[in-house]
């Protein structure tokens, strides 16, 4: 009987691979939401059977909900990753994790009801819905991780496995396997009190599912031509942030915290990003300089002709100044007419020589609607000579820009 049980995991092992890759390989035609659904609607009975359906094999007692469905599904969805990106794969793992927390918010909502029984001897089990929700949530949740960690992972083996796409598949599955099954199995023992048979008996056959599994996509991926050999060139850091959708946060937070006027970042903006821009800085010893670059005279041209004019210089200034600076500095809108510039690796000799820069391109471009040249004063303070927080080289910066206008303006007073 264990000869004939194993004989019923590889096949429907292979009947799994087969229909999950061929829903993958065609997704250009039926769509990639019909291989999304086939993955979603798999995820039932993985957990109920991970859960109670259990048979012998010869090294063990294994549910083939954990060993073969799981197992196949994290391998498709490093496969789905190859074939497309970080941003693809992401989608199933977040709509997964999604759907099992609305199931448990759901199930706490469906056992206030009061039930009546139609089908005699029949009555609702809210006591497995309770258990079965949680068990999806938290394999859905190992889920998660472990998807991350079988990507990066890949993209790791690549620098060295370039040409051996199926050696990275199997060593991903083994080490990420694993450790799925030490989570899992902590799960199962502690809501059902699995015994580690369990746990020993599950880990064997995931062992032997990932070559299963590795093999078969090696000879799909042959089999289409897929140009699989190259890898990422992409940083980790960047493919971990498209998982986690920190690349969207990103973008939500280069958005916001903008100056409407001028589209320099705001005095918020400045209130975060100095503090964290000073402490990178004291962690790897490296020089920040501040500038603060205030419009002389601009309460007259406000007077002289109107807020729009003004409003119109202050952008002209902005964009100046964002020409002379580097990528990695950052500017910012202080206050009216006042703007802070925060010069991160850039010590302060070559930051007094930026600010004359800035100084002086100010001048030759920004002008007052009758063509007067339009100028500006500049205080500079550099860490950490000046100080080591954020705070103090603001207040030695803005006390040399006071020196610089009483000193008559158009000047850089720094140290």
């Amino acid at each position: 009987m264990p000869n004939a049980n194993l004989l019923l995991f590889l096949g429907e092992a292979l009947i799994y691979v087969v229909a999950m890759i061929w829903l993958l390989h065609l997704r250009g035609r039926l769509g990639l939401g019909v291989f999304v659904a086939a993955l979603g609607v798999m995820h039932f009975i993985e957990t109920y059977l991970a859960a109670v359906f259990y048979v012998q094999l010869p090294f063990g007692v294994i549910s083939p909900g954990s060993a073969v469905f799981f197992s196949g599904k994290l391998m498709i969805i490093l496969l789905l990753y190859v074939k497309e990106d970080a941003a693809t794969v992401r989608q199933p793992i977040y709509g997964l994790l999604a759907g099992n927390f609305l199931t448990v918010a759901l199930s706490l909502l469906l056992r206030l009801h009061d039930t009546v029984s139609i089908v005699p001897n029949r009555v609702a089990d809210i006591a497995f819905i309770d258990e079965m929700g949680w068990l999806m949530v938290w394999g859905t949740t190992l889920l998660y991780f472990d998807s991350l960690i079988i990507i990066l992972l890949y993209e790791r083996l690549g620098r060295w496995l370039r040409r051996f796409v199926t050696a990275r598949f199997l060593i991903c599955g083994v080490v990420v396997l694993t450790l799925d099954q030490l989570g899992f199995y902590a799960a199962l023992h502690w809501v059902n009190g699995a015994p580690a048979d369990v746990f020993w008996g599950g880990w064997m056959a995931k062992m032997l599912a990932a070559p299963f599994f590795a093999v078969a996509i090696g000879l799909y991926l042959n089999a289409s031509r897929h140009p699989f050999l190259a890898i990422s060139d992409r940083p980790l850091g960047d493919i971990f942030n498209d998982l986690t959708f920190r690349e969207r946060y990103e973008d939500l937070l280069s958005r916001s915290g903008k100056d409407t006027l001028t589209g320099a970042l705001d005095r918020g903006r400045f209130e975060v990003e100095g503090q964290q821009m000073l402490r990178d800085a004291a962690a790897k010893n490296t020089p920040v300089s501040l500038m603060i670059i205030d419009v002389d005279h601009f309460k007259s041209v406000n007077d002289r002709f109107g807020h729009i004019e003004g409003d119109h210089l202050l952008q002209k200034l902005v964009a100046t100044v964002k020409a002379t600076l580097r990528p990695t500095d950052r500017l910012f809108r202080y206050g009216g007419e006042e703007f802070v510039v925060l010069c991160p690796a850039l010590a302060y000799p070559d930051a007094l020589s930026r600010a004359e820069d800035i100084r002086r391109a100010i001048a030759g471009r920004v002008a007052t609607p009758n063509g007067a040249p339009v100028t500006a004063s500049i205080g500079l303070s550099s860490a950490f000579g000046d100080g080591n927080g954020v705070r103090e080289l603001l207040s030695q910066a803005d006390l040399r820009l006071y020196a610089a206008k009483s000193g008559g303006r158009n000047r850089v007073v720094g140290r």
